[in-house]
């Protein structure tokens, strides 16, 4: 027998059983990779399903309503809503059943007969949670189950079985087709090859397995023909001349890339400590860029420590660098987890930016966040301090958003990656007036455009900073409010809404019950002051509201 036939009969059957075995593998494991993640999404929306229905049972009994039918009504009107958000295809079904088997709503429409309907009430009274398969107007469909208790209802979070097994069988067919051309492809290989090779070739192989064992890039092939076989072993020759010449080059440029890895670590460690993270991967992924000068929309925050010089009075300097180094430091760990870039202290003020090198997706609201997390934050650091004898800090906040010019501003021996602009001069002024207004955190109405339907916002006032004639519309924000913060908060609002009308009669009287919410509100009683006095000398024709800051 030939050795092209040899070769032929002895690879052959390794080819097939390995792409068979291969084949299959590689089908069985998406199948069962593809069928668990089907199994998840589904378990996953039978899990918000569940976290809904206990949520809106749960608003109805803090509020005491959970035996008033048409509170009931409308909780489970907003859990058919919800479910019809979570479904995705045109053949998934989610549906409840009440104890007498009948549909209490489902995304679509659909109809059970007496048998399917049987089935489903027993697996209700049974109990039965989890996987399973279940006839729906005649389709069979896959999916998870549960009961919730408290409106005896029977969910189910489903899929079409044809729909849900479709990727598998996607899958295996395509898995059967590349097999198939696989295998076709190998047979050709394989007999293009094996008419190629010959007896001698056996030798040359031998002498390339010595190349190999040895790693001794200096040996070569010996030529012993003057043929095809003598031709290919002149070029693997040429090959491992090459092979050894780019092994050197390989080596000399694994070398020169860990000194520069260590150079770039030693670079990072360094500045690192003055710059943020992402700032240093920015200029490392993109170096031609040297974080040049641009114009970009940025939320420019303010922090500063009230009343510092009294503080810095009463402290030894060793004491009170170690308090501001603490303070700056959890300040600090809070503005960059919100990916802020810290610019500059100045004094004891912190000066930060949101939204460069790198924007995230609501930059404003990043700052604002960020802003109430160092207010928190101020909170755990002031029981720390009084607990441990130490003087308490009181701080104020203000943020801007708006265009600016940002990038590297300085000269070839001392630059600064900062910002300038009039956005940066506002935020500064807004600080500047939390102490006006009596408040630890003012934002602009820019900012305000930016969050207002993420957080709970405050007008206070129209102003026109010093050495500006526009007026800025100035909040102040909280996370959470009391039910007298809330009464109180509107009052105060539709109060305003009667000022800028120059309705003060009525102003007053919103002005006045906004006090009866919050006693001490110093704005609601500015603003009585206000008005009582427009009431007395009305203000000119021109006259829209803004209160002129002639300080800064």
């Amino acid at each position: 027998m030939s050795i092209r036939l040899k070769i032929i009969f002895t690879v052959l059957p390794l080819l097939i059983s390995t792409l068979l075995t291969s084949g299959y593998l590689s089908s069985y494991s998406a199948e069962v990779a593809l069928t668990r993640v089907a199994v998840d999404f589904l378990s996953f929306k039978a899990q918000e399903m569940s976290k809904n229905l206990d949520t809106q049972h749960s608003i109805l009994e803090q509020n005491q309503l959970q035996e008033n039918p048409e509170f009931i009504k409308t909780a489970q009107q907003a859990v058919n809503i919800f479910a019809a958000t979570l479904v995705k295809s045109p053949t998934e079904l989610i549906f409840a059943l009440d104890k007498d088997g009948q549909v209490v709503f489902s995304t679509r429409e659909v109809s059970l007969n007496d048998d399917e309907k049987n089935q489903l009430q027993t697996m209700f009274q049974e109990n039965q949670s989890g996987w399973h398969v279940v006839s729906m107007g005649g389709t069979p469909m896959v999916g998870q189950f549960f009961v919730f208790e408290p409106w005896s209802w029977y969910l189910g979070v489903t899929e079409s079985q044809k729909t849900f097994f479709a990727g598998v069988d996607e899958i295996r067919f395509q898995t059967y087709l590349v097999m198939g051309a696989s295998a076709l492809i190998g047979i050709f290989i394989l007999f293009w090859f094996a008419n190629f090779l010959t007896s001698p070739i056996q030798r040359m192989v031998r002498a390339m397995q010595r190349i190999i064992e040895s790693n001794d890039l200096s040996q070569r092939v010996q030529i012993q023909y003057r043929d095809e076989i003598g031709f290919m072993a002149g070029t693997f020759n040429h090959m491992i001349e090459d092979l050894e010449r780019a092994t050197i080059q390989i080596k000399n440029f694994a070398l020169q890339s860990v000194i520069a890895r260590k150079n770039e670590q030693k670079v990072r460690n360094i500045f690192q400590k003055y710059v943020p993270k992402h700032v240093i991967d920015e200029v490392f992924s993109h170096p031609e860029k040297s974080l040049v000068g641009q114009n970009r929309e940025l939320a420019i925050l303010f922090s500063d420590i009230r009343s510092f010089t009294t503080i810095s009075e009463s402290m030894r300097p060793d004491e009170l660098v170690t308090n501001l180094n603490r303070y700056f430091s959890i300040m600090v760990d809070i503005i960059t987890s919100h990916n802020g870039f810290v610019d500059k202290y100045i004094g004891d003020a912190i000066m930060a930016f949101f939204g460069a090198p790198v924007a995230s997706e609501n930059d404003a609201l990043m700052s604002v966040n960020a802003a109430l997390g160092m207010t928190e934050a101020l909170v755990e650091f002031n029981r720390e301090q009084k607990a441990q004898g130490k003087v308490t800090f009181n701080i104020g906040i203000g943020i801007n958003y708006g265009e600016v010019t940002i990038g590297n501003i300085g000269s070839d021996k001392k630059m600064d990656y900062t910002v300038i602009g009039d956005t940066v001069n506002l935020a500064s002024r807004l600080e500047g007036l939390t102490k006006k207004y009596h408040e630890q955190f003012v934002i602009s109405e820019f900012v305000y455009q930016k969050v207002g339907r993420y957080v709970l916002c405050r007008l206070l006032d129209k102003v026109a900073v010093k050495g500006k004639s526009q007026g800025v519309g100035i909040y102040t924000v909280r996370r959470t409010l009391s039910e007298a913060e809330k009464a109180g908060w509107a009052h105060y609002h539709s109060g305003l809404e009667a000022y800028y009308e120059r309705n003060f009669k009525n102003a007053l009287s919103f002005f006045h019950k906004t006090l009866e919410y919050l006693p001490d509100d110093y704005m609601a009683t500015e603003m009585i002051q206000r008005s009582e006095h427009y009431l007395r000398e009305p203000p000119p024709i021109d006259w829209n509201g803004t209160e002129v800051m002639h300080e800064k």
